[in-house]
């Protein structure tokens, strides 16, 4: 039978690190049943008997969240034979208060008290034998980031699940506290095991629903808690916080020591700076312009430029084409592989270093602490538009792909936020969108620095201005809920931590690539190449004849007021539904990147002969905040677990696309080129249609303050 350790502890104290560190590459990742959590579990490395258990990050084992539910959920039913909990050293403080409930478990516990490099480095002192004696179980020095000290802590937690000895509860609270806690447990029968009977007499105390959700037999309580309340002048749930507090503040003077205490880190400095009120917008503006110039606009572009021009223009296609020649292949099967697979995959793959780019510095943005900062920002300024910063953690996630950042909204407890989140998610630009963007900024508007960034802040003002109109309607009023969030301590980013999550969005895309890519650029390419010319089905030598085209000239008119109602635009539009990197393979394929291998700048040139660059810019828009992939939606169905509300998020991201589009090429033909159309009196029509659904007043929420009650305690 196997082992079961459970990993617990709060967000940000480096548990995903050392679960990593654990586990190598034996991980299963799944949902936890019933809820749409992420559950990670893995075999202990050089233990195939010993599971380790990846519980959801949180800060305390009442019910406040779905990941603290789901925690304390694992830890009283499925009961581990151990907890290796993890706690941050450089905030030694906070992360007890989980400790001490986790104690109160009776499950065998192991401390590892990570990031001691930091606290070293601080000068600061933790001194782990004081801090085991007090806690009274054992406690190991670990910096998960480097890899020191894990085994250890693995193999302790192995011990004491072995030896099968409940933790020993060493707290103690105030008198008239421990007295009714001794009623309660009293009164709690058989069918509570005596090593839980504290932790459900407190959480009992604390007047926890869920608790009696478990409970055959709840025994009534109030008068001893009420008896309570009213000596100590507090509710329950304050006064058990308030205990747990005065408990670590009475043993953190013995167990660490401070050699700056009172004196600001220098994260603390960092912070002053990037996260001042008035600095903390332009610096990120800076910050997201910098990372998108330097991977699509310079480094990015020069590398891009090879690939394409290069690699898929004068290389491997003369050299398959030389190939198929050699073997007497059929014409037919040639052009599937040069003008389909080669030109289709490679347009996208061509861009797969601007991206790994791109994916180095997010990696580096997230790992060193900065990304962390980013949603504290973006909590206030989402705040005044009636969303909470935590629907920003999915958008920052969705940088990388739009599945995972979707499933990250379940951070979420307020369900209006949730959907609102989900909504508007997939307008910031994922790694599929990139080479859409790579691609127009580089054929249309020769590899301007602006085109790039742009379309990154154009995803954030549709979230913003999607919160503002939403929140005013009564399908989604109410006060954004309270965000609470560790800040963790800047750090230098390790080069392996870099590389592993580049590789992981990076060969997720190239995987993508090999299978739905190609198979859409099959199905491209022969639906472009064939269909009824002369009264007869065959290749066609005119693109409008083939079955592609006939479809895209009978719902291209759509698209006019855009400027791009063409057929190729509107069938790229179409496949990039089910990856949005077909958009780029679909130019690749009818715009012939197959076809001019000598000259890869005819490819370039070929599709600026059809947009101006208003209409381009237009359509770039378009793709970016238009209903996302199949996968997306897949991920949004889930999520939303409702086919009316999935119907209505593609529809609203559709509508937001075509109105937002139309107004750029209308408005954008008129400042630029002079033109007037009578599309323009639309565009004038949505522009105001959009200033007044932004500026009118909240009827159904009248106000975006927060009730905070309780926000302190969680």
């Amino acid at each position: 039978m196997s082992m079961k350790i459970a990993l617990a502890g709060n967000p940000n104290c480096g548990k995903t690190t050392l679960f990593n560190g654990l586990t190598g590459a034996n991980q299963f990742v799944g949902n936890w049943p019933g809820v749409t959590v992420e559950k990670k579990e893995g075999k202990l490395k050089g233990h195939n008997d010993v599971i380790i258990m990846d519980l959801p990050g949180i800060y305390s084992l009442s019910p406040y969240t779905l990941e603290e539910v789901v925690a304390r959920g694992y830890l009283i039913n499925e009961r581990p034979d151990a907890i290796l909990n993890i706690v941050d050293g450089t905030n030694l403080e906070r992360n007890l208060y989980l400790s001490t409930q986790l104690a109160e478990l009776g499950i065998p516990m192991v401390m590892a008290v990570n990031m001691m490099d930091v606290v070293k480095k601080n000068g600061d002192q933790i001194f782990i034998d004081k801090l085991s004696e007090v806690l009274g179980c054992k406690v190991v020095e670990i910096s998960a980031l480097k890899g020191t000290g894990i085994k250890e802590a693995a193999e302790a937690a192995v011990k004491a699940a072995s030896a099968k000895q409940a933790q020993q509860i060493v707290h103690t609270f105030d008198k008239k506290v421990e007295n009714a806690l001794t009623d309660i447990e009293n009164m709690l029968g058989s069918e509570v095991p005596e090593e839980q009977k504290r932790f459900f007499a407190i959480k009992l105390f604390e007047r926890d629903d869920k608790i009696k959700e478990q409970m055959a037999q709840v025994p009534d309580v109030e008068g001893i808690v009420a008896a309570a309340e009213q000596a100590m002048d507090d509710d329950s749930e304050s006064i058990i916080t308030n205990e747990r507090y005065v408990y670590i503040s009475s043993i953190i003077g013995k167990c660490c020591k401070k050699a700056k205490a009172g004196k600001m880190t220098t994260s603390d400095k960092i912070d002053q700076i990037v996260t001042n009120r008035f600095l903390a917008l332009p610096i990120f503006a800076v910050v997201m312009f910098l990372v998108y110039y330097i991977s699509v606009t310079t480094v990015g572009t020069f590398v891009t430029d090879w690939t394409n021009d290069v690699l898929f223009g004068e290389i491997v296609p003369p050299a398959i084409e030389g190939f198929l020649t050699s073997v007497g292949c059929a014409g037919w099967l040639q052009s599937l592989i040069l003008d389909g697979i080669v030109a289709g995959v490679g347009a996208v793959l061509g861009f797969v270093p601007q991206m790994l780019i791109l994916f180095i510095f997010l990696a580096i943005l997230e790992d060193c602490g900065y990304m962390a900062r980013v949603a504290f920002i973006m909590d206030r300024i989402f705040r005044k538009f009636g969303l909470s910063g935590k629907s920003f953690i999915p958008m920052l996630i969705g940088t990388g792909c739009g599945v995972p950042g979707v499933m990250a909204s379940r951070t979420i407890e307020n369900e209006r936020d949730r959907r609102m989140t989900i909504m508007t998610t997939t307008f910031i630009p994922c790694g599929a969108k990139l080479p859409i963007i790579a691609l127009f900024a580089g054929a249309i508007f020769g590899g301007a620095p602006w085109v790039a960034p742009s379309a990154y802040f154009v995803g954030i003002a549709a979230i913003i201005c999607s919160g503002i109109i939403l929140k005013k309607t009564k399908m989604f009023a109410g006060d954004p809920a309270p965000f609470v969030m560790e800040l963790p301590a800047y750090h230098v980013p390790t080069v392996l931590n870099v590389l592993r999550s580049m590789w992981e969005r990076g060969w997720s895309f190239i995987k993508k690539a090999g299978t739905v890519i190609l198979l859409s650029t099959i199905f491209i390419w022969y639906t472009s190449t064939y269909g009824f010319e002369g009264g007869s089905y065959c290749a066609v030598e005119d693109f409008a004849n083939s079955f592609l085209g006939t479809v895209g000239n009978a719902i291209s008119w759509i698209f006019i007021p855009q400027g791009f109602g063409n057929a190729k635009a509107t069938v790229a539009a179409i496949t990039g539904l089910v990856a949005k990197e077909n958009v780029v393979g679909t130019f690749g394929v009818l715009y012939g990147l197959g076809e001019v291998a000598e000259d890869g700048q005819e490819f370039w040139s070929n599709i600026a002969q059809d947009y101006t660059a208003v209409a381009a810019y237009a359509y770039l828009v378009f793709n970016l905040l238009c209903a996302p992939c199949f996968a997306a939606i897949g991920a949004i169905r889930r999520e939303m677990n409702n086919a009316k509300w999935t119907w209505f998020a593609i529809g609203y991201q559709c509508l937001l696309a075509y109105c937002v589009s139309l107004v750029i090429n209308q408005v954008g033909n008129l400042v630029v080129y002079g033109i007037f159309s009578p599309w323009l009196i639309v565009a004038a029509v949505l522009i105001v249609l959009f200033i007044w659904l932004l500026v009118r007043p909240y009827k159904e929420s009248t106000t975006l303050k927060v009730n905070v009650k309780g926000t302190a305690k969680a």
